[in-house]
């Protein structure tokens, strides 16, 4: 009973933890945003291995809308969400790295969208004093994933330029900024004016809005003809022709997500035509593979946001009962930077 906080209004402990019910976003079958049901679920009670955090904010990624809709698979009924920050409140069998009080945050929670929950203590990092919990969870997914993109899928360099994909969103917008700290040059795509100035303002050098101009014309333009180095694409199906006609010969197209769908298949003998390109489908899961390896990158990023060379837009907050309507948003493409659940 050590470190168990009244929940959802009790004020002293129950007779067992089996009795305490917490509040989650739930999905008993795939489909669109009304499929998102809060309800009420039994505290969850890690096993060896894990944690229990209270959850004190919730990071809504792309991820979370495959697989309310099942283009991922996952086992229903399923509770939403795999990225938080919060507070230690139980740990299991064999965890010695995080005690009850500590505050915490992960890319890999199971049921983040939820007022408590789980996950592998392996995939947890501390957060720092500099930090609140809302920039950690807004950072976790997106901050990793824009690391390992400019840091190790192409390890950008002095002098190089990169293509940027929805530039304005959670990825883009830290994406833009580590490039540039890398000595890169960026050419940002957006989808609105007010998205353009919030990508110049992240430090992109060039942007194109994309609803009028030809993103691949604008990336050849400003290469002199050559092309970029690398293009990272979090788009999927609307921009993938587009962004291997932006590459310079031998140069990258780091394909990591699909917020406008699956790319179709495709023939490799494209890229020796475009120029022997490269071509890759990396996920976060790959480069955030030993603790060491995920700690590392998140102190680092943690390190310049608490320096204040990284930014963090915190775009939209919705509370855990809104879940549906910030899935919409998500998908309409209309948020700009983190949206986070606050349960």
């Amino acid at each position: 009973m050590l470190g168990l906080r009244p929940v959802l209004g009790l004020t002293k402990s129950p007779r067992s933890l089996s009795d305490v019910r917490v509040k989650a976003i739930r999905i008993h079958e795939k489909g669109g945003p009304e499929n998102l049901v809060l309800e009420e679920i039994p505290l969850p009670l890690p096993a060896a291995g894990e944690i229990r955090l209270r959850v004190e904010a919730a990071g809504l990624n792309f991820i979370d809308t495959y697989k309310r809709s099942g283009l991922y698979a996952v086992p229903l009924p399923h509770t939403s969400g795999q990225e938080a920050a919060g507070v230690v409140t139980a740990i299991g069998t064999g965890v010695t790295e995080f005690r009850v009080g500590d505050r915490v945050a992960s890319a890999s929670v199971v049921g983040a969208c939820a007022e408590e929950a789980l996950a592998p203590a392996a995939q947890c990092v501390s957060v720092p004093a500099g930090v609140s919990s809302q920039l950690a969870a807004a950072v976790m997914l997106q901050g990793l994933t824009a690391h390992y993109l400019a840091c190790d899928t192409w390890p950008l360099r002095t002098g190089e330029t990169a293509l940027v994909h929805a530039a304005a969103g959670g990825v883009g917008l830290l994406l833009v900024q580590i490039a540039r700290k890398r000595g890169a040059r960026v050419i940002a795509t957006v989808g609105t004016d007010e998205k353009a100035a919030l990508a110049r303002e992240a430090g992109a050098d060039a942007v194109c809005v994309y609803s009028r101009e030809n993103f691949a014309e604008v990336a050849r333009a400003f290469t002199g003809g050559r092309g970029v180095d690398v293009v990272y694409d979090g788009v999927g199906r609307e921009t993938f022709e587009g962004s291997l006609a932006c590459l310079r010969p031998r140069g990258l197209l780091a394909s990591f997500g699909n917020a406008s769908g699956p790319v179709p298949p495709v023939a490799p003998l494209i890229l020796s035509q475009k120029g022997s390109l490269f071509l890759t489908r990396p996920t976060l899961a790959h480069y955030v593979a030993t603790p060491a390896e995920l700690r590392a990158r998140a102190a680092e990023l943690f390190a310049w946001v608490a320096e204040g060379s990284l930014r963090v837009r915190i775009g939209a907050t919705f509370p855990l009962a809104r879940t549906a309507d910030a899935h919409r948003a998500l998908e309409s493409r209309g948020t700009t930077g983190k949206v986070l659940l606050l349960p």
